[in-house]
């Protein structure tokens, strides 16, 4: 079951189990919609994976499974994301 992390892991924005603007990868590492569009280019920079819209639980579920409280921030240096990107993008396009 998804943890629901309260939080984006890079600027720290609240992201509230309601909330339209939350993007996870697989393995649930969690940004705001502004961070994975315009600085992660869609790509999580924990593990390499998509980021795509995180699910909203519904609310009369929530007493039952409760969303994380537990905020993991953990700011990603962005240059070095970006040139991580940009080297695999040109990699594949030589092959």
């Amino acid at each position: 079951m998804l943890s629901i992390r309260p939080t984006c892991e890079h600027c720290n924005t609240a992201l509230p189990n309601s909330s339209s603007e939350a993007r996870i990868c697989s393995f649930e590492c969690t940004f705001c919609a502004s961070c994975s569009e315009v600085l992660l280019l869609g790509i999580c920079p924990n593990c390499g994976g998509g980021l795509v819209a995180r699910p909203i639980r519904p609310e009369h579920l929530l007493e039952r499974y409760p969303a994380s409280v537990e905020v993991i921030f953990r700011p990603v240096d962005i240059a070095a994301h970006q040139a991580k990107i940009l080297a695999s993008r040109t990699q594949h396009s030589k092959a």
